[in-house]
């Protein structure tokens, strides 16, 4: 094992991530000033195209990272049956769910089972597609609905916050079915579909634009909450949700083809097509059980 991965399985991963919350919501102008300023030069961060785009304008780090983009800065492929996607950032991984696994770095799976916590659930993705989209600092850091659909059931899974930077993704084993992530589970016209939020190392917060802030608190226990019937139905390129430092979102369906041109490191936006769903004779329905439970 490399040092560099020793040292992300040895860090105080959720002490740190509390730490960089904190930091981020400072608003003493010479601390944000110097942490905006140091992340807009590393990375070079095209402020043209925020909506506000002087990037010493916002009150505080955290309100730089998740800014809002100008309108009409990106748009939404016309075809309504194009599954989008539903960041900026670049493909980890994309293509076939082999037999329920899905890829993680060359020469290594995961199960979507694992994945979503869920196995029975998991049976609709086993031959289905999957794309795997990593969130740079550089990037906008609001994620977007894939297609249109009407939310039923979010499973908040809990777990380890390593890196989901290149390197740990091809070191660690089920590094994306270990780390805590919020599983956000949609019906469509088409049958079902998920949207898995990854947290990682640093990450400080996942919000939701229906619930709001939903990561911290870091979960003990697997939390489901059923929201079929409340009326969240979200149009596809709509907000949905966003991170507070970057990380990484799993997009999954289960009948379609994304485009052979995209592949790993292959860079993508807001709204782009990466593929299309093919009709779909039964896909069912997704089973959300109790408005809030948790199990060991």
């Amino acid at each position: 094992m490399s040092p560099a991965i020793l040292v992300q399985y040895l860090a105080p991963q959720k002490t740190l991530s509390h730490i960089v919350r904190a930091a981020t919501r400072w608003t003493w102008r010479p601390w944000k000033d110097f942490l905006i300023g140091r992340v807009v030069r590393t990375y070079h961060v095209d402020m043209t195209e925020a909506a506000q785009p002087d990037p010493f304008a916002y009150p505080s780090f955290n309100a730089f990272f998740t800014r809002a983009l100008r309108t009409g800065v990106r748009r939404a492929d016309p075809d309504e049956d194009a599954i989008l996607s539903p960041a900026d950032g670049r493909i980890s991984q994309i293509g076939r769910i082999e037999d329920g696994r899905i890829v993680q770095a060359k020469g290594r799976t995961y199960s979507v089972a694992e994945l979503l916590a869920d196995a029975d659930v998991a049976e609709k993705y086993r031959d289905g597609f999957f794309a795997t989209i990593y969130l740079s600092p550089r990037d906008y850091h609001r994620v977007h609905m894939p297609l249109d659909g009407e939310l039923v059931e979010t499973v908040h899974v809990p777990g380890r916050l390593f890196s989901v930077a290149p390197l740990p993704v091809a070191g660690i084993p089920d590094l994306f079915a270990r780390n805590e992530r919020l599983v956000c589970h949609f019906e469509g016209a088409r049958g079902p579909f998920a949207v898995a939020m990854v947290g990682a190392m640093l990450v400080s917060g996942i919000t939701t634009v229906w619930s709001g802030k939903v990561v911290p608190a870091y979960a003990r226990a697997l939390v489901r909450r059923n929201w079929r019937g409340r009326g969240i139905r979200l149009a596809r390129f709509a907000e949905m949700a966003r991170f507070e430092m970057g990380s990484t979102v799993i997009v999954l369906v289960p009948s379609g083809e994304f485009d052979p041109q995209l592949g790993s490191e292959s860079a993508v936006a807001v709204g782009q097509r990466l593929g299309h769903l093919w009709p779909a004779a039964d896909q069912g329905t997704i089973q959300a059980s109790g408005d809030t439970s948790k199990t060991a």
